[in-house]
């Protein structure tokens, strides 16, 4: 018998839980359930052709359903929580490399999809529901692996996705604006993120330069940062790499950017927590590599072009910092703002895109169900610049900013990153950045050979 909760998914056996949610109600669902297979029903409401089991509370029950019986598979299993507004993809993507590296076989799950040895599917969201979580973890447990790292998002934590599973370890990577939309303050946005770490049973990690650390010094805990218990010092960057000490380990990193600093920095001291000795820790450093869509970068001619993620203020401020460090002749942009979301955030990231490039093309981002024309008129809200211009085609609009490059010239494009497609709607749209980018990079070569 498996639990589920997305009636798509139910298969014969299964038993089927009503869920309210904000936009769907399960209990609509019930009778696709039972078509597909259900053969028990839990509802807050109505009688059914199958068993149905009647509660108050659908999802509290759901709740002590699945830790009844999966807890004591889960307690045999090694369980790190990552959260934060910026870098938990990164950092939770490199431990789970370092990991399998040191030959500790681990499950990654998260916002670039889960994975074991290697990628087994794309997730819908950063943070599954409830139930694919525990079938995630489950299936990791039962192919013999008992290290799970996963991402924990601040509304997966207020949905209540994490609810029952006990974290052996967490980190805390950084706070800065994003999911106003929904969390409406910075001060609500924090303590949503704070249950991850009220369920740590081990210890917690804490980043001591963010300025929203204390409020996460929760339990068992240790901190990393310029001054902290794992003392960042030293760093060197170039256009190769990173290296840099922690405590008395000496860390060479092929990511670059302060901001990855602290990435390897959570890295490094979680290893430490796990008892990788320090040899092995300084080895494994410079094997890894970024997760996809993270600081991608693509050899154009002389020039560079930069695929991330970066969708927040802070992000594309490390993307700046980074590229500034990179010796280079003019900088490019392409990017846009997510619709149906924190608009607050736009008219920032427009002033931050034309103080630190030469030039923008402002496209389309996912659009949700929020119009092209009124993402664009938030975004040059306040603006008197005039170096840039609108093209809601992604497409056309990374081709715009590829034929501007000249001699060693940066082309940032940011948003999607890995992603593999563009949601207008209840649509998706397949688009993939670097894709993109390399179809045009091939019909270049391809009209040289003619």
């Amino acid at each position: 018998m498996k639990i589920k909760t997305d009636s798509r998914k139910v298969t014969n056996g299964d038993t089927f839980v009503a869920l309210r949610g904000i936009k769907s109600d399960g209990h609509d669902y019930i009778e696709k359930a039972i078509a597909n297979g259900a053969t028990r029903i839990v509802c807050e409401e109505g009688d059914y052709s199958v068993e149905t089991i009647k509660v108050e509370d659908s999802r509290k029950y759901l709740e002590k359903l699945l830790y009844d019986e999966y807890h004591d598979t889960l307690s045999k299993m090694n369980i790190i929580g990552l959260t934060g507004t910026n870098g938990k993809t990164t950092t939770a993507y490199l431990l789970w490399e370092a990991l399998w590296n040191l030959d500790r076989p681990c499950s990654y799950i998260g916002t670039v999809g889960f994975y074991m040895k290697e990628k087994v599917r794309p997730l819908p969201n950063t943070s599954p529901d409830i139930c694919e979580i525990y079938d995630m973890l489950i299936e990791s447990f039962e192919n013999g692996i008992t290290n799970v790292v996963m991402e924990v998002s601040s509304q997966g934590l207020s949905y209540g996705r994490f609810n029952g599973i006990e974290f052996n370890y967490s980190l805390f990577t950084n706070l800065t604006q994003d999911h106003l939309d929904y969390h409406k303050t910075m001060e609500n946005y924090a303590l949503a993120k704070l249950q991850l770490f009220k369920n740590t049973i081990g210890v917690s990690l804490i980043n001591n330069d963010d300025s929203y650390h204390e409020m996460f010094e929760v339990g068992n805990y240790k901190t990393y940062g310029m001054d902290s218990d794992y003392r960042i010092q030293d760093i060197a960057i170039s256009e190769n790499g990173t290296t840099f000490k922690v405590n008395d380990l000496d860390i060479h990193s092929n990511l670059i950017g302060q901001y990855n600093v602290y990435n390897v920095t959570g890295v490094v001291a979680l290893l430490d927590l796990l008892g990788v000795n320090k040899e092995d820790i300084e080895n494994v450093i410079p094997k890894l590599l970024p997760p996809p869509g993270r600081m991608d970068r693509i050899k154009y001619k002389s020039n560079t072009i930069v695929v991330d993620y970066a969708h927040t203020p802070d992000a594309m401020e490390n993307i700046f910092k980074t590229v500034s460090e990179i010796p280079h002749n003019k900088t490019y942009i392409v990017f846009g703002c997510t619709g149906s979301r924190d608009a607050k955030k736009r008219p920032i990231m427009m002033q931050l895109a034309l103080t630190n490039c030469d030039y923008a093309i402002v496209t389309s981002d996912d659009l949700h169900d929020e119009e092209f024309d009124n993402i664009v008129k938030d975004m040059l809200e306040g603006n008197t610049n005039t170096h840039y211009e609108v093209e809601s085609d992604r497409g056309k609009a990374i081709m715009i900013g590829m034929k501007l490059l000249k001699e060693r010239d940066i082309l940032l494009v940011l948003g999607k990153g890995h992603e593999e497609f563009i949601i207008v709607g209840d649509k998706q749209i397949p688009f993939n950045d670097r894709k993109a980018i390399e179809e045009y990079i091939e019909q270049e070569k391809n009209l040289e050979l003619v």
